[in-house]
């Protein structure tokens, strides 16, 4: 078990300037570009509108979902603490919301506790199987097609979501674990009813129609997706809820649960090699957070094997020098300087981290102040770069190969503060949308072990850092952060959106803590950025009329759906609490 952090040692680490501001003041508030309604995202707006600011004093949550927003709420009034608001808020999100997350899948957490000012990040992120090799995706010495990969049992990895949530909860729960599967429970006998972003997804899912088991339960029988508002019942999830809620992980990682896990990959049409050995093996492990200076505020992230800690915290430090806070939100030199600092960070996430329990991963040489200042002085403020080369912080980048694994957009995010100003910031995920498609007992099985490199090696021969080892956890970039300000949490911030998470969660710590915007607005603005490809623009908003000028300047730009599922809490100086949930979802922040 990684040493738990307090906030004094983890100030320390790795500043990405030499040293705060002296005192804190809250400058002019820069109007943020006004996003009409029509202009969000219909994939996952669905026609509603933007979400108001949300404000409590004791205690908030945030997730996707406001059935999983009312079971941490419940939990919060029962005097639970943060760690029993998310498992709960997590159970109903596996219900209702099945597409992005789930007892099949895995998890980052970051969990700050007031009484000893201590921040934990836990990893409950998938492990390959035992038996698995670096062919594993390989045909004729190639890679398979991606899709082909995703849909199959070689895809699935082993879960650890309720390990890393039993682990935690026995750190920091306050209420009983059988109390927090209730709502779940309850919703899954009686039933929900059928979202518009479920029915959206469902109907334009075609591989769940492939899987049987998943088409019963998913779709009517005449292959149609459920309507809006059907009321779905899940008495398999509510029958393996009481068993894991009763027996703890052990339920569900041993015993018939457990054989039928690995009856179901092993029996796929395209089998894979999970064992009951596999699951019986798993552990969930604590790991050091990755924390950073940025101007007065100290920023910190997940550890590897996320790259998401790592990648925000460069892009932070590169914008730094570039005045990024004297910028209009959203206006071209904004989005200019935010995607060349991102062409940067993707660059040295794609050649170097990997899960550092099989690979050297140089955390401490990729955030040295003079790395990633030397990395930012590479952005020109008049013309994009195109295509950024990694550095090579630590000599290794003639060891490194290079890996293009996409990692698609699904997974989920809550975030949640307690009573006692515990905070925590949570990313969860199944991996793609409805993960493998293999459903078992009322859940998903993820398709995590299509983040490794397919191949295994680059064109030149080079053994790739994430490539599929025995045991080895895939490259994430779930980003769940937490943010201080003189010595006391600040905000709390996460989303999905696989490999543009990174992006998502940056623009939104620069929206609050550069522009001075709430939480809210933050979330709401445009969506934008680069992953060292395209700069991407959101469809429908201010961004996508900046593509012209953009392309003046040297970018290849893609104006594309973008569709984040940022959940952020902030807390003021008073304690009073300001949530945010993005409107690109269905989520709600909810506060008493």
């Amino acid at each position: 078990m990684a040493p738990c952090r307090t906030l004094a040692s983890a100030a320390l680490a790795w500043l990405l300037v030499a040293a705060p501001q002296a005192g804190w003041t809250r400058g002019p508030q820069p109007a943020a570009p006004a996003v009409a309604q029509e202009d969000r995202n219909p994939e996952a707006a669905s026609g509603r509108g933007a979400h108001s600011l949300a404000h409590a004093s004791k205690h908030m949550v945030a997730t996707a979902n406001p059935l999983a927003s009312e079971a941490g709420q419940r939990m919060l009034r029962k005097g639970g603490s943060v760690m029993d608001a998310a498992i709960a808020a997590q159970l109903v999100l596996n219900l209702v919301e099945p597409q992005s997350s789930g007892i099949g899948g895995g998890a980052f957490l970051m969990l700050y506790t007031a009484a000893d000012q201590t921040l934990r990040g836990y990893d409950g992120r998938e492990t390959a199987p035992a038996s698995a090799g670096a062919d594993r995706f390989l045909k004729g010495g190639k890679a398979i097609p991606f899709d082909d990969a995703v849909n199959s049992g070689l895809s699935v990895g082993t879960p650890g979501l309720l390990r890393m949530l039993e682990l935690a909860h026995r750190q920091h729960g306050k209420l009983p674990w059988a109390t927090l599967f209730q709502p779940a429970i309850d919703l899954a006998e009686q039933g929900f009813p059928v979202s518009p972003r479920l029915h959206t997804l469902t109907a334009g899912n075609r591989a769940l129609a492939r899987q049987p088991a998943a088409a019963a339960y998913f779709l009517q029988a005449d292959g149609s997706a459920w309507p809006v508002g059907h009321r779905l019942k899940n008495p398999a999830f509510a029958e393996v809820l009481r068993a894991v809620a009763a027996g703890g992980a052990d339920a569900f990682h041993t015993g018939p649960i457990a054989r039928d896990i690995v009856a179901a990959v092993r029996g796929h049409a395209v089998p894979g090699d999970l064992s009951e050995a596999d699951l019986r093996g798993y552990q969930a492990r604590e790991r050091d957070p990755v924390c950073g200076r940025y101007r007065m505020y100290q920023v910190c992230g997940m550890a590897p094997p996320s790259s998401g800690g790592i990648a925000v915290l460069q892009m932070l430090g590169m914008l730094e020098q570039h005045a990024l806070r004297e910028q209009q939100p959203a206006s071209l030199a904004a989005v200019h300087f935010f995607s060349e600092a991102g062409r940067l960070a993707y660059a040295d996430r794609d050649r170097y981290v990997a899960d550092p329990d099989f690979v050297d991963v140089p955390v401490k040489a990729m955030l040295d102040p003079a790395y990633v200042q030397a990395r930012g002085a590479l952005i020109r403020p008049d013309r994009s770069m195109g295509e950024a080369a990694p550095g090579d912080p630590a000599g290794l980048l003639a060891q490194r190969g290079v890996d293009a694994t996409p990692e698609l957009p699904s997974t989920s995010h809550l975030v949640a503060v307690d009573d006692d100003g515990n905070a925590l910031s949570m990313t969860t995920t199944i991996e793609s949308e409805f993960g493998s498609k293999i459903f078992v007992r009322g859940f998903l099985l993820n398709n995590e072990l299509t983040d490794f490199s397919l191949s295994g090696t680059d064109d030149a021969g080079r053994a790739v850092a994430n490539r599929v080892e025995p045991g080895k956890r895939p490259r994430s970039s779930m980003a769940p952060t937490l943010v201080f300000r003189s010595g006391q949490p600040y905000m709390a911030v996460g989303s999905p959106g696989g490999s543009a998470i990174i992006n998502y969660v940056a623009k939104t710590l620069v929206g609050v803590l550069d522009w001075n915007l709430d939480i809210q607005a933050a979330i709401d603005l445009p969506n934008f950025g680069s992953r060292n490809k395209a700069t991407e623009l959101e469809e429908g908003t201010a961004v996508a009329t900046l593509a012209p000028a953009l392309q003046r300047m040297g970018h290849a730009v893609q104006v594309l759906p973008f569709p984040s599922g940022v959940h952020g809490i902030v807390i003021q100086r008073d304690g009073l609490l300001e949530g945010g949930a993005d409107p690109r979802r269905e989520g709600r922040a909810l506060g008493d």
